[in-house]
């Protein structure tokens, strides 16, 4: 077995056997499991990037643990944002829910929770417009979208729950997506096309989390040696 660590530019399928390009080299297969992740969507605003890993996450999940009893803020008004307060309320002393609408788009079942529970508030009609504090976050910069009116809110960390994109490039012309754009598979991780699977935040109705993604991957690896065993027999015995 050899192990090679290079970029993917491209992947295709030629005659049963699929062709990926690295720019360095062009290597053949004829099973490949794609496990290109996802990618969440940023607010685009100041103080964002710099303060990545220091109040600023994408995962709630991963990171709420971080901040017990303090205040902290989550953007977002969808199932993946209210499922992420919930849980980040197991851990915080209060959790404001800043929203751009007057409503939520979350399942009623998760609304109802989230309102129900006392440390959740919410903030309608809302944006951050920016992120503030030295090296850690410390507040955000809010604006009322009907009002105009500005504000800040005090917090030590902002959770970022507003889409994520996946990172279809290398699949986009071999396999069907779903209306989300993720890639729909089998209990198997096998796509349409056979000798493909997609694993991890890349498929559809994924947990999103490290150790569901380990174990998507350990999966595919499964059924593409049964893949290749079974491709091998046919092959035999025309």
């Amino acid at each position: 077995m050899e192990t090679v660590y290079e970029r993917v530019n491209a992947l295709r399928r030629d005659q049963g056997r699929f062709i990926l390009d690295t720019g360095a080299a062009t290597y053949r297969a004829r099973a490949v499991i794609v496990a290109a992740g996802a990618t969440p969507t940023p607010l685009g605003v100041p103080g964002e990037t710099d303060r990545i890993g220091h109040g600023v996450s994408y995962c709630a999940t991963c990171d709420a643990a971080f901040y017990p009893d303090r205040e902290v803020a989550v953007v977002g008004g969808g199932d993946a944002a209210i499922d992420e307060a919930l849980i980040t309320a197991r851990h915080a002393s209060r959790v404001t829910v800043v929203h751009r609408r007057d409503r939520l788009r979350a399942t009623a079942v998760l609304q109802e929770r989230a309102r129900a529970n006392a440390k959740i508030v919410f903030r309608w009609n809302t944006v951050v417009e920016e992120i503030l504090g030295n090296r850690r976050v410390e507040a955000l910069a809010l604006r009322d979208v009907v009002t105009g009116e500005v504000s800040q809110l005090a917090v030590d960390a902002v959770f970022v729950l507003i889409g994520e994109r996946p990172n279809i490039e290398l699949v986009r012309d071999l396999v069907a997506l779903d209306p989300r754009g993720f890639v729909p598979v089998t209990a198997w991780m096998e796509t349409s096309v056979p000798g493909l699977l997609v694993v991890g935040d890349l498929r559809a109705n994924a947990a999103r989390q490290v150790v569901s993604a380990a174990g998507d991957g350990a999966t595919a690896a499964i059924r593409a040696e049964r893949y290749l065993e079974e491709s091998s027999a046919e092959a035999a015995s025309g």
